[in-house]
């Protein structure tokens, strides 16, 4: 953990500010300046703190969300209501995943709001965008107040760091270079379990787990977000039970690990891995998120009076309910146990290794095909950035080795992620190889981030699955639906209208294997490969999830 204590008085409101947000390890903030928050913004430039501009606001908070899902924390500042209200749905995205990003807003100073003037970009009150946030962010505060304003930057974002969740920091424009007279002493709550419950709990989860018959340990997104993946590990290593993860934590340990199965998805996933999991009276399940996507469109058949449940939010084991006990101090306790299963554990599927890819150059590419040759491409520094639609669900087949990580929005689901979420963790991870996946519908969203890549010269390499439109609808509602296609870009082009960074062309697997090798060797830019691919192209995993998925958004099932 960093060290989180002030380390001078003498400073402004925004000074203090700044100096917070390095003490939790921010070194880089997203955003776009405005007139409300230009003095913050000349403060940004001067402090150590690298201000990364962006093309939107809303690619701001994508860039902001997966700089904090590498660095563990993250900041982006951006003017008032026509950038703070732009920002919602990245905000929104990073609350629903517990992506813990700071978002600071300027705002008409207090002694403009005397009468209550109609000032530019204001919406309803003075108090419009303040409300909003409240409901998209775990903690908020307003620094009107130079007597509480370190105490409040102080508790909001601590509240960032314990719940993993984005926090509110509003900053009228004529209190950052205000200097608080006195300022409260510095208070750190560092939360606890509740000693009785935690020793309770970790009882009878112990003697559920060592008599279970087929114990497993399912692996949800919190295991990366509170740094957990080194105890995970040591408890499945020390008592040898099997691993499987949920598409949101998938990457959360190496799926190179021999005790790894595979992804559970329900009906959705491999059935050996579905059935195993399905088949287990004691399924500890750990920092996973219980939700439809997880659960395979709810075809998920477990029984929770067969689980251990334990987040960052709740511990429920069988249908018992333990308070106040943390998820870390739970997990360190049951390491410490040194747990062993008292039966032999029966065989589980963790022999599934691919086999070698071998190229058809002149086949026309497919999306598999295309997933297939690139998972032998990835290594323990790569990054890679799953965009939603096939883009994640033919993903969902790339194999993380190390640490490798893999950021995806896949429980908010919201387009347009990838491209600027691959500047914030570029930024976050120099030295990463980020690649991108992103489908033509996202891409036309949010893309002209590709801009900022340019800029800086970052090699990130962005795979562009054209197919003409949003083929994820066209599965889930098939027919010959206008609404569903999309005007066709030149991707591979973009570079000489950016200028910079080099694009390709790719119609077969031998264009995508030159591709991606001459890609991957070439540090000096970003790489776009445009990928030409059949309009009805898509993954298996795909497939499946429409067919259970088409059920429910059909017009003739909702009449």
């Amino acid at each position: 953990m960093n060290d989180v204590t002030p380390k001078d008085d003498n400073l402004s409101i925004g000074e203090y500010l700044i100096q917070r947000l390095q003490d939790y390890g921010i070194a880089d903030l997203f955003g776009i300046p405005g007139d409300y928050v230009l003095s913050f913004y000349t403060m940004l430039e001067e402090s150590p703190i690298n201000t990364v501009g962006c093309t939107r606001e809303d690619c701001a908070g994508f860039a902001a969300d997966a700089y904090a899902r590498v660095n563990g924390m993250g900041a982006l500042c951006v003017t008032y209501c026509v950038g703070g209200l732009s920002v919602c749905n990245s905000i929104a995205g990073a609350y629903a995943e517990k992506s813990p990003v700071v978002l600071i807003s300027g705002s008409p100073g207090l002694r403009e709001r005397i009468h209550n003037p109609l000032l530019h970009h204001m919406v309803r009150n003075f108090r419009t965008q303040y409300d909003v946030f409240e409901k998209l962010c775990v903690a908020g505060t307003d620094l009107s107040d130079p007597m509480t304003a370190f105490h409040e930057i102080d508790r909001v974002l601590a509240a960032c760091q314990r719940f993993k969740r984005p926090v509110y920091i509003e900053l009228p424009r004529d209190m950052v270079h205000v200097r608080p007279e006195t300022r409260p002493p510095y208070e750190q709550h560092v939360p606890h379990s509740d000693t009785r419950a935690l020793a309770e709990a970790v009882e009878e989860a112990a003697q559920r787990i060592e008599n279970a018959r087929q114990p497993v340990f399912l692996l949800g997104v919190e295991v990366h977000r509170f740094g957990l993946q080194d105890a995970v590990l040591q408890l499945a290593e020390s008592t040898g039970i099997p691993m499987a993860a949920t598409m949101l934590g998938k990457g959360v340990v190496a799926e190179t690990h021999p005790q790894y199965m595979g992804l559970y998805e329900g009906a959705l996933g491999r059935e050996e891995v579905t059935k195993y999991v399905e088949a287990s009276d004691c399924v500890v399940m750990l920092g996973t998120f219980m939700t439809d996507i997880n659960l395979g469109l709810y075809t998920a058949e477990l029984n929770m009076a067969d689980c251990i449940y334990a987040t960052s939010e709740q511990l429920r084991i069988r249908h018992h309910h333990y308070l106040d006990v943390r998820v870390e101090d739970f997990l360190r306790e049951l390491v410490s146990r040194g747990l062993k299963p008292r039966s032999p554990l029966p065989p589980a599927p963790t022999d599934w290794n691919k086999d070698p890819f071998t190229l058809q150059a002149d086949a026309p590419i497919t999306i598999s095909r295309l997933i297939d040759r690139l998972d032998e491409q990835l290594d323990d520094e790569t990054i890679v950035i799953a965009d939603i639609g096939d883009a994640l669900f033919a993903s969902t087949e790339l194999t993380t080795r190390g640490r490798t990580e893999f950021i995806s929005p896949a429980y908010y689901t919201s387009m347009g992620f990838s491209v600027p979420a691959a500047l914030g963790a570029q930024v976050a991870k120099p030295n990463a190889r980020v690649v991108a996946i992103v489908g033509d519908g996202a891409f036309q969203m949010t893309g002209m981030e590709l801009s900022n890549l340019v800029r800086r010269q970052m090699p990130v390499i962005v795979i562009v699955l054209d197919n003409g439109g949003y083929g994820t609808e066209r599965l889930l509602h098939p027919g010959e639906y206008e609404f569903n296609n999309i005007h066709g870009w030149q991707y591979d082009q973009l570079p000489v209208v950016l200028g910079g960074g080099t694009g390709y062309r790719v119609e077969t697997e031998g264009d995508f294997d030159q591709a991606i090798s001459s890609a991957w060797a070439d540090k000096s830019g970003v790489s776009i490969l445009h990928i030409h691919l059949q309009a009805d192209d898509s993954s298996h995993a795909l497939k499946k999830l429409a067919a259970k998925m088409s059920k429910t958004v059909s017009p003739s099932n909702l009449e």
